[in-house]
């Protein structure tokens, strides 16, 4: 148990059977009145954002949640396969599981998964991934001096912005963060 007193950003919790991830929190003592804590909280397995506000003092559940090292394997339709690089265990996950990741996994990167009851709730990706461009306009020459840039699909299916020099067959380094180009590679 944790007191509402020892919230701290990114902090887990569980409320009402779900795992919740303190975003902000701020002590609120007013003039007259007890204390109490304001929190903005991300639910884990949805992703939905609420603020929600605790006596001082309350006490909550901390969350269980492990984090697994797991290789990706393959896909198949719209089904991805891990495999934990422990115990060799293979998973499939939904692309709904994954969310935004599906667009930058390769095959053999590793990856951290969450696990709260015996279900995904996420996973991190690295913060830069390497991957190959696989379909994009031709550069003009003279177009590199506007500074501009044009959309590029990568091999995984995305979709991102790159400057004009870029070509297909390019590797590029890519902020799975923010969806943004960060150089070649």
């Amino acid at each position: 148990m944790i007191s509402t007193n020892d919230l701290r950003t990114g902090l887990t919790v569980e409320i009402d059977g779900d795992a919740w991830s303190v975003i902000e929190f701020q002590h609120v003592k007013p003039g007259k009145g007890a204390a109490f804590v304001r929190t903005k909280m991300k639910n884990l397995r949805t992703g939905s954002v609420q603020e929600r506000t605790f006596n001082a003092g309350e006490k909550l559940s901390r969350a269980r949640v492990d984090s697994r090292e797991m290789q990706y394997l393959y896909k198949l339709d719209n089904e991805y396969t891990f495999m934990d690089t422990e115990s060799f265990e293979q998973m499939t996950m939904q692309a709904a599981d994954l969310g935004n990741g599906v667009n930058y996994l390769i095959e053999n990167m590793n990856i951290q998964v969450q696990i709260f009851d015996d279900k995904v709730i996420g996973i991190d990706l690295p913060n830069v991934v390497e991957l190959k461009i696989a379909q994009t306009d031709p550069g003009v020459r003279g177009d590199t001096a506007t500074g501009g840039s044009k959309p590029a699909t990568l091999e995984t299916g995305a979709v991102i912005r790159v400057p004009f020099f870029v070509n297909i067959g390019d590797v590029v380094r890519v902020d799975t963060r923010s969806n943004e180009y960060l150089g070649r590679a």
